[in-house]
């Protein structure tokens, strides 16, 4: 995929270009990110939710089933198997999809330090998988555009979102109401915001944490409880 950034832009352009059937151009601005153009194929945009929100618009849906290549993982998991990663398949990115998954960070090998877990990503610039086991064996957790780090301000696009198995497959993607997508701290991770409580919410210790419906994506509970302990816990990345 190619990328063409307009720097400065101010005013609108008045040359116009036809373009093939099969390509579309999207336009991308907002008062705090350099605007820029992205040129994909049609294909391609059947298959991303747009990062653009506006009032009483909703994103495209595919017009057919398309063969979507399961991610590689290049590292045994504890927590994802085959008909996880054909459901997850059908929701992140066209851009990741296609190169292999590494394991970041595993409670298994790890421990349970969200410390760690930051550190483990310092050195990333790539999108991220967070996926969790609960003591009710129940598998949830989020896809982050992305690498968890402790920060001031919120972060992440709108290719940010919730997704649980309990028990069939369901993906929360961004509403367009808030962009609370991910912040986090020494103290705690927590992914959605906005209302009475985070969409998906870890301690430092990665061992408590809670789920509750908010509107950056419109999520029911992911687990079967609200607050939950932390059985396993893993973060995948792709590295192209």
């Amino acid at each position: 995929m190619r990328y063409y950034r307009v720097l400065g832009l101010t005013e609108k352009s008045g040359d116009m270009k036809l373009l093939l059937e099969n390509i579309k151009v999207l336009y991308f601005a907002s008062d705090c990110v350099e605007p820029y153009v992205e040129i994909i194929t049609v294909k391609d945009s059947k298959r991303r939710l747009s990062l653009c929100s506006s009032e009483g618009s909703e994103a495209e849906e595919p017009e057919d089933q398309e063969e979507v290549d399961l991610p590689v993982l290049g590292d045994h998991s504890q927590l994802l198997d085959e008909h996880h990663l054909k459901r997850l398949s059908t929701q992140i990115p066209a851009r990741t999809q296609g190169y292999k998954w590494q394991l970041v960070y595993s409670t298994a090998i790890h421990g349970s330090s969200l410390k760690t877990l930051y550190r483990n990503m310092a050195d990333l610039d790539s999108p991220v998988l967070l996926v969790i086991k609960d003591m009710h064996k129940k598998v949830f957790g989020a896809f982050s555009s992305e690498p968890f780090r402790a920060s001031k301000y919120c972060y992440g696009t709108g290719e940010t979102f919730l997704f649980s198995f309990n028990p069939d497959f369901q993906a929360y993607r961004w509403s367009g109401e808030n962009s609370y997508f991910v912040s986090g701290n020494l103290e705690s991770l927590a992914i959605g915001g906005g209302g009475g409580g985070f969409g998906l919410w870890l301690d430092a210790d990665l061992y408590h944490g809670s789920s509750f419906s908010c509107p950056t994506f419109h999520n029911e509970s992911l687990s079967s409880q609200e607050d939950f302990i932390v059985q396993d816990l893993e973060v995948w990345t792709v590295r192209n």
